[in-house]
């Protein structure tokens, strides 16, 4: 069932099914034990969906701007109770190692959002953002559920590990919150590919803001750090689709685009087209990618011609009609992003 708002989850289902299939005995075993639980998760999803007319995230709180407000709870492994907070807003580290992570990447992403773009949380109007670590009993994956709260699970320890130590990882799954709140995309085909890639480019961005680095320092790869040792060195790589572990089949260009009927038409695999193009623009950009290249992206999840169902080519023309608004239509930036997107065979 293709949904506006699904189960946003960070680990592809096509890789854990390409594990499941050719892994070892164990590396099947937490493959099953998390395609399982995400099916379901999805399942619960669309049901309430078809139950209840769409709704996004809860109430925002009221502020200037400028400050977060972030609670994270302790799941102890389950998958359906909430259990207690472990740490609110301003309050001190705790001794949960996971609980402080999840809390100062909450904080990286606010940070870019605000600090970049004047954007007050994931709503733009201060909403609160609630993470739940510890969720499910060694759960490979991580998710933003589309009503405020981000899921963290511990991984098995072989094929992931802790999800809430990635910054743009945590950015990642934040962004679908805020494409939700923007262009809305549908997450099926190339308008669901745009909203995985628009996550990756800005988890890409959460990072090399709290991280001070330019273009040439960040490595451009997503989930790093979350990956154990049979899936090293990352889920993806901007810089060079298809490279970034054993199992990674993702197309730099138009021309390897793949059409499945698999991850609601492969929106984690086609998204490397739009990534190479963000990675290509940004680099001859140059500088530090979330002042220019960012900026662009940004204008573009706004543009009044991005609609929910937009493809590839509709988003690449918003992109370089705001660069052209912002810095002018023979500008350098402008020629830059027309560029990264003939680079990947998507033709404005």
């Amino acid at each position: 069932m293709c949904q506006r708002h699904p189960i946003a989850c960070i680990v592809p289902p096509e890789l854990l099914r390409e594990l499941i299939l050719s892994g070892d005995a164990e590396a099947r075993a937490s493959a099953l034990d998390g395609l399982m639980l995400d099916s379901t998760l999805r399942h619960q999803r669309a049901e309430a969906t078809a139950r209840t007319a769409p709704t996004l995230a809860p109430a925002s709180i009221v502020s200037g701007g400028g400050t977060p407000h972030r609670t994270i709870y302790d799941m102890k492994h389950s998958t359906t109770k909430i259990g207690p907070v472990l740490r609110a807003e301003g309050q001190k580290p705790v001794k949960d190692v996971a609980a402080n992570q999840a809390y100062d990447g909450f904080g990286a992403t606010y940070d870019l959002w605000w600090k970049a773009y004047q954007r007050d949380s994931i709503d733009g109007q201060g909403m609160a953002i609630n993470g739940l670590v510890h969720y499910g009993t060694k759960y490979d994956n991580a998710f933003w559920d589309g009503q405020g709260h981000m899921m963290f699970g511990d991984g098995d320890g072989s094929l992931f590990v802790g999800f809430t130590g990635s910054l743009d990882v945590i950015g990642h799954e934040l962004a679908h919150g805020v494409t939700q709140y923007t262009a809305n995309l549908t997450y099926s085909g190339q308008s669901g590919a745009l909203n995985e890639s628009i996550s990756d480019v800005f988890g890409s961005l959460v990072k090399q803001h709290a991280l001070g680095q330019d273009v040439t320092k960040a490595n451009w790869l997503i989930g790093e750090d979350i990956v154990g040792p049979k899936l090293k060195v990352a889920l993806r790589s901007m810089k060079a689709p298809g490279t970034a572990n054993a199992y990674d089949k993702q197309p730099a260009d138009m021309s390897k685009y793949v059409t499945t009927s698999d991850d609601n038409g492969g929106v984690h695999t086609n998204s490397g087209i739009p990534n190479h193009a963000f990675y290509l623009a940004a680099t001859a950009i140059g500088g530090k990618a979330w002042e220019k290249a960012g900026v662009i992206w940004y204008a573009a999840m706004r543009d009044k011609q991005v609609t929910p169902n937009s493809s590839f080519r509709r988003f690449a023309n918003a992109t370089i009609r705001q660069a052209g608004q912002i810095y002018g239509t023979t500008s350098a930036e402008a020629q830059a992003v027309k560029g990264a997107w003939q680079q990947v065979k998507v033709n404005p």
